[in-house]
């Protein structure tokens, strides 16, 4: 919703001067009220939702007329599901449900971050301002939704700050990945990610310095579009001593047509998701000064559109990777593994200690995990292990994938030193094969493969329709652990 603010105030719930007041529900046969604010206005609104055979199940809402004693107008009563099950992913999704149903209210007030869950402010308010979240740029008339303020009744806490600019991140990246192809060209990435960051933290190397220093993954994909590739580099150094240095890459297709391995029309309609890669680390990058964490951070974003034209790569063409590996290129719609190998290999030169990367690699992973689960690979079991928890944290789930070394063979080309696809199976794994083979050994790397996470199609718990900038919040968890600050 445009221009939702998010504040918190220490007036009681009872008096908040809002239009609804939004609390939550322990589920069951017999629903209880658990944001308190003590009887008799509990027990007047637990019988009330048994009257109209409320459950209370995760994320479900009911609507009552506010007893006497509130203030508000009207009482939002947003389901938590089982009490014993409650974690943080549960008020989250309870507070991105609850405020796209207050969204035709202009003031909401809310409970959901006193609820007796560990994190319950920060999820509380990350599911408020993402479940908020629209993108109505192009939209000729005006939403009919009204909500203007979202405020956190009864208590303040410090947490809802770094939860904004969690959401703040994963907003920006929202809005990237939701503009149309035509507006956002490589080009125009790169000045949205100098627009984010502090000023001198982007550089950005056009195609002409791409082409003299090797880049050979980068430029072949783009040569094929009118719109010309770059490489956008972002930096991030905290004020003293860096307790680290991690490298972050995120894969920048603004539009990919499969080019001329050619994509059906079906599968061209959602291809200007195929940067959310990219737009997930913009908006990590953009929320490090803010969160002032030690660690130094480098990433790397390829950014190119994939196009058939008498210019285009062509099936059978070798290309030379940055660093000097070749790479046959058989099938133009696996494009992502060229352009990122390129900044893979250039990440590694700052000799970091880990390096991830983010892409909507194949569609070989929807297949296996579906559209609610990230494939994971890594060749580290601590980055492997440190990244499902910061995933469980942010309520994005990952899975653990292998990377099989027996299907390596399956790059193998009679021509070149890879060659960039293998057979039908096992797509996702010859993908992250092909990534590991730029990953200079003992070093850390992780790739995740968000190419069914990066869009949702419907509205659900926190994620409107569109673009969910998956990852994004992954990763600053990820980046605020590592840096020894916690996560609680």
């Amino acid at each position: 919703m445009p221009g939702l603010e998010i504040g918190s105030s220490t007036d009681a719930a009872q008096d908040a001067t809002a239009d609804v007041l939004i609390m939550g529900a322990w589920g069951g046969a017999s629903p209880s009220i658990a944001t308190t604010v003590g009887d008799p206005i509990d027990a007047t609104l637990e019988a009330q939702l048994v009257k109209v055979g409320f459950k209370a199940k995760t994320g479900e809402t009911c609507l009552l007329p506010a007893p006497e004693g509130i203030s508000a107008t009207g009482v939002l009563i947003v389901g938590l599901g089982s009490r014993d099950a409650a974690d943080a992913a549960t008020v989250r999704k309870a507070a991105g449900a609850s405020v796209r149903r207050a969204s035709s209210f202009t003031h909401a007030a809310s409970l959901l971050h006193s609820l007796p869950v560990e994190g319950a402010a920060e999820a509380a308010a990350e599911g408020t301002a993402l479940g908020g979240y629209s993108f109505d740029a192009y939209r000729s008339k005006q939403s009919d939704r009204t909500l203007t303020a979202v405020t956190f009744v009864g208590g303040d806490d410090p947490s809802i700050g770094r939860a904004m600019a969690f959401a703040g991140a994963v907003k920006l990246a929202r809005d990237l990945i939701n503009e149309p192809p035509s507006s956002l060209t490589p080009k125009a990435l790169a000045a949205a990610a100098e627009a984010a960051c502090p000023p001198g933290s982007v550089k950005v190397k056009q195609v002409d310095e791409l082409q003299r220093d090797g880049f050979g993954g980068i430029v072949g994909v783009g040569q094929g579009s009118s719109e010309p590739p770059c490489l956008i580099m972002i930096s991030y150094a905290p004020a003293g001593e860096a307790r680290g240095r991690v490298a972050l890459v995120g894969k920048g297709i603004t539009f990919d047509s499969g080019g001329l391995s050619l994509k059906d029309a079906k599968g061209m309609e959602t291809m200007k998701t195929d940067m959310s890669g990219a737009a997930a680390v913009i908006g990590v990058m953009s929320a490090l000064p803010a969160l002032e964490l030690p660690i130094a951070v480098d990433a790397f974003i390829p950014a190119a559109e994939n196009m058939p034209s008498g210019t285009a790569i062509k099936p059978g063409d070798v290309i030379t990777q940055y660093g000097g590996r070749t790479t046959e290129v058989l099938n133009t719609d696996a494009e992502g593994r060229l352009v990122l190998a390129d900044a893979i290999a250039l990440a590694a030169e700052s000799k970091p200690d880990a390096i991830i990367d983010v892409a909507t690699l194949t569609g070989s992973i929807v297949v296996a995990l579906g559209k609610k689960i990230t494939g994971l690979f890594a060749n580290d079991d601590p980055l492997r292990d440190a990244l499902l928890e910061a995933a469980r944290r942010a309520g994005e789930p990952l899975w653990a994938m292998p990377i099989f070394e027996e299907y390596r063979k399956d790059l193998e080309s009679e021509i070149a030193d890879q060659k960039n696809i293998g057979t039908r199976y096992g797509g996702s794994i010859i993908g992250a094969l092909f990534l590991s083979e730029f990953v200079p050994q003992g070093v850390p790397w992780a790739h995740l493969d968000i190419a069914g996470t990066a869009r949702a199609e419907t509205d659900s718990d926190e994620s409107p329709k569109g673009g969910t900038g998956v990852a994004t919040r992954t990763l600053l968890h990820w980046l605020r652990t590592l840096s020894g600050g916690g996560d609680n």
